[in-house]
């Protein structure tokens, strides 16, 4: 949930069990009121989808709901490129878009060292999550992690999660980087919101 002081914003990613595709819910609070949608991260859920025109196609509204939410698995995913590469096509739909949202699969996080930010003229703060990179673990390629992640200890949560090997990973990847949300323990299963 993000907030600014009177409204509080939920972003809810669903992704399509037979098809892939994924939605974006967004669902409003105000005045310190809890947003309308509340569904377990990582869950499963039986509903239909009502989608928002647009291009690419990724908002839409929830609908009637089959069946109670309940406990999901370890959702497929790509490598960086193909994360990538699908972030490329939405921007040839829209050029604006800041970011496309993509489940990373055997990835391995890398930490990156502190680096020095210059802050309007003024001495440099340091960043202490500068550089961080999620790898491929066959060792292709990697996706710098989106600096922004700095400002939450998710992180280093996924660092633990991951005791340094491969992980499911789930955020968005933008020309920023990969801005990561949910980690999927490897030895469990278990959706872990970052």
């Amino acid at each position: 949930d993000g907030s600014d002081g009177s409204l509080t914003t939920r972003r809810t990613w669903l992704r399509g069990a037979r098809t892939g595709r994924t939605a974006l819910l967004l669902s409003f609070g105000s005045l310190g009121r809890a947003p309308e949608i509340d569904l377990p991260i990582g869950g499963s859920l039986d509903a239909a989808l009502a989608p928002y025109p647009g291009s690419p196609p990724l908002r839409a509204a929830l609908g009637e709901r089959f069946s109670p939410p309940r406990e999901g698995g370890r959702p497929p995913g790509s490598d960086t490129g193909t994360a990538l590469a699908a972030y490329g096509r939405a921007l040839c739909e829209d050029p604006w878009l800041e970011a496309w949202p993509a489940v990373l699969a055997e990835v391995v996080p890398v930490p990156g060292g502190s680096a020095l930010r210059d802050t309007a003229g003024g001495p440099g703060v340091e960043q202490p999550c500068a550089g961080w990179q999620l790898a491929d673990a066959d060792g292709g390629a990697a996706l710098p992690v989106d600096p922004r992640s700095a400002e939450r200890p998710g992180l280093w949560r996924l660092l633990a999660v991951s005791g340094g090997g491969p992980v499911t990973v789930f955020g968005e990847c933008g020309h920023r980087g990969f801005l990561p949300y949910t980690v999927w323990s490897p030895e469990t299963g278990e959706a872990i919101p970052l």
